[in-house]
Order: C-alpha cells, then sequence, then structure tokens
C-alpha cells in the first residue's frame, strides 16, 4: 500500500518537479543579432509545466497572448511593463503572444508547449497585424524547420 501512494503521489508532482525556466529577453535592439523590437528566441519549445521568465532588456515591453492564436480554453493573459514576467503554460499547443506596444511593429513571439501543433492552422490563419504579420510569417517558417527535423 506504502508503494502505491508513493507512485501516485510521485505520479501526481512529477510534472513540476522536472518542470523548467526558460529565459526569454525582450529587445528594443538586440545587440546580437541587430533585430529590432524582438523577443530572443522568437519560437521556444517547451513541455508541459515549464515556465517562461521574460525579461525586459530595455523599458517599454510587456508580454499578451494573442486570442485567438493560442489552444482553446486558454484565459487571456497580459503583464505589466517592465518587470519579469512568468508564466506556467500548462496546456498543450502552440501559443502566440506581443508585447502591445511594439506589436504593430512585429514584436511577438511563439511558444510550443509539449510538441502539440494540434492547432498550428489556427495560429497560421491569425490576422496579425502591421510588421507583425511580416514577422509571424518568419517564425512560422522557422517552427515549420524545426518540426521537420
Amino acid at each position: 500500500m506504502r508503494t502505491f501512494v508513493l507512485s501516485l503521489l510521485f505520479s501526481l508532482f512529477a510534472t513540476s518537479l522536472f518542470a523548467e525556466e526558460i529565459v526569454v529577453d525582450m529587445w528594443s535592439l538586440d545587440p546580437a543579432t541587430q533585430e529590432k523590437n524582438s523577443f530572443n528566441s522568437g519560437v521556444v519549445m517547451i513541455n508541459k509545466g515549464d515556465t517562461i521568465v521574460w525579461k525586459a532588456q530595455q523599458p517599454g515591453h510587456n508580454v499578451e497572448l494573442l486570442t485567438g492564436a493560442v489552444p482553446e480554453g486558454v484565459d487571456k493573459f497580459r503583464s505589466g511593463f517592465d518587470k519579469e514576467i512568468r508564466y506556467t503554460f500548462d496546456t498543450p499547443g502552440v501559443y502566440a503572444y506581443k508585447c502591445l506596444p511594439h506589436y504593430g511593429l512585429g514584436m511577438l513571439g511563439l511558444v510550443v508547449v509539449g510538441n502539440d501543433v494540434s492547432n498550428l492552422e489556427a495560429v497560421k490563419a491569425f490576422k496579425f497585424q502591421g510588421m507583425a504579420s511580416k514577422r509571424a510569417q518568419a517564425l512560422l517558417t522557422h517552427l515549420d524547420e524545426m518540426l521537420a527535423k
């Protein structure tokens, strides 16, 4: 009986025991790539239960999930500005997110949780605005290349 209880407890908490934190930097101008208004890395693949920590390397940035470009049932999320932001991803799928003030300038990123791309076509069909449309195409192409490997 004791073994059963321990096995049950381990299986319930295994995800959090092995969860990782992944840092994504927010830049007005990324000194490594010279890319303006970007998240570095633009495409991140994580496991269910992992946390992304966004760090504003320059002022004026936040993170917001794009409603309609995330898995069904995921609640809207919007952070404050210029702070370290943490978000734990519990629902598998593809997530598109933006920096609200720089979205029209193309500042967006993608997260794939649990290698689940079941909503990828919905993300590809999403109507990204302004320069975000061009950045989205580049990120989605990069994601397709990552998935092909």
